[in-house]
């Protein structure tokens, strides 16, 4: 099976995380400010991905939000690259990583760069869990303003 990326687009920090199999793992947090683009696609090559999922940042009713723009704007940096980029519907994917850590006995405000890391993890988890014999998740060209 080929590996997959999957990234998680904040205004702070960009989650990433990378398939193993079946298994989604979190694998770092990227500063936005240090050229996160140029870290994805070397990333992407070095792990030899065949798609990165971008994370679709929705509100609860299944419209854009805030920031759906942004992660957008990203994943069409990415494909810009050349790379296979799909869009993944995020909703609560960094609160279900905040919830889970604090289960763990950690403290939200010490691990950041683990929530981002963890979120993407979650998004990758749910793309590998939908793929069923095609990539899972919305082509950049279907995404529509909602």
């Amino acid at each position: 099976m080929s590996r997959r990326l999957a990234i998680d687009v904040g205004s702070a920090r960009i989650g990433v995380a990378v398939s193993e199999g079946t298994l989604a793992l979190p694998l770092e947090s990227i500063s936005a400010t240090d050229n996160p683009v140029a870290r994805v696609l070397e990333i992407a090559e070095q792990k030899q991905v065949l798609v990165v999922y971008v994370g679709l940042p929705l509100n609860l009713k299944g419209n854009f939000s805030a920031s759906t723009q942004s992660a957008i704007d990203f994943a069409k940096l990415l494909a810009n690259h050349g790379i296979s980029v799909r869009m993944i519907d995020e909703r609560l994917t960094t609160k279900s990583a905040q919830q889970m850590l604090h289960l763990s006995g950690k403290k939200v405000k010490e691990s950041r760069e683990y929530i981002d890391a963890q979120a993407a993890a979650l998004i990758l988890d749910f793309a590998l869990n939908s793929e069923r014999g095609n990539l899972a998740g919305v082509a950049l060209d279907d995404i529509t303003d909602r």
